[in-house]
């Protein structure tokens, strides 16, 4: 199932995520515990609304975004 990421886009584009859609349910993302980046992908650690953890990684090459949640 594909997902969108709403972002901002502040200094840069796709600065940090803000919003995920999967489907037709909303995740608005509380707070970005972490993040990180390596040559071709950039990964955000985020606490959303539904109580859950999740990891957000966004390949740099073609900009699609994965979701894992964590348990």
């Amino acid at each position: 199932m594909g997902i969108v990421v709403e972002t901002y886009s502040g200094y840069k584009a796709d600065e940090y995520p803000k919003r995920i859609l999967i489907g037709d349910q909303q995740l608005e993302i509380i707070d970005i515990e972490d993040r990180w980046y390596g040559p071709d992908y950039s990964c955000f650690k985020i606490f959303a609304d539904d109580g859950k953890r999740y990891i957000l990684r966004q390949n740099s090459t073609d900009s699609c975004w994965q979701i894992h949640q964590i348990k």
